[in-house]
């Protein structure tokens, strides 16, 4: 089953299951319970906090919930790591975006290569169903003060080039 946020980020193809962390989670829980699906393709954007290309599509099963409080002395008990899959790019999600240079390159000390507001929920849901889970991110942006302005600039083409990607793959 291939999924996405929504809003702004609809394919025709995809089921959309909401923006963010809790809307994802609890759409795409409903979603499984009621299709019991055997795998997942989550498609979607996302930013780039220190190396990478706009506009290149990075694949990634391992995901990440780390908030920016994180990186001011706050610590919490939550589960903050989800891996179903070792791979290349770790993908942080939040319910924020990131738009400051600095605070980008302390995500990408901690470890971190990309933001997606959804990949941890999806990858979350996914290992408590026991399915086998996989995102598709086409990055729009980095994560700098012109962020939101690139992702406004890129995301027509990010969808197109991912649209592309799903049907190279014979996904639909």
């Amino acid at each position: 089953m291939i999924i996405c946020a929504g809003g702004n980020e609809n394919f025709s193809f995809a089921k959309a299951i909401g923006i963010g962390l809790v809307e994802s989670a609890f759409n795409l829980t409903k979603i499984c319970l009621e299709y019991r699906p055997k795998k997942l393709i989550f498609i979607g954007t996302c930013g780039l906090y220190e190396k990478g290309e706009i506009l290149q599509i990075y694949e990634s099963s391992h995901a990440f919930n780390i908030e920016f409080s994180k990186l001011s002395n706050f610590y919490s008990p939550a589960k903050t790591e989800i891996c179903l899959e070792k791979s290349a790019y770790k993908i942080n999600s939040s319910n924020y975006i990131c738009a400051d240079k600095n605070a980008a390159l302390k995500l990408t000390n901690l470890g971190l290569d990309i933001e997606n507001m959804e990949a941890f929920s999806v990858l979350s849901v996914a290992k408590n169903f026991n399915i086998n889970a996989k995102c598709f991110l086409c990055a729009t942006n980095f994560c700098d003060e012109n962020a939101h302005e690139d992702f406004i600039k890129n995301h027509q083409k990010a969808k197109e080039k991912l649209t592309k990607l799903i049907k190279q793959k014979a996904l639909i």
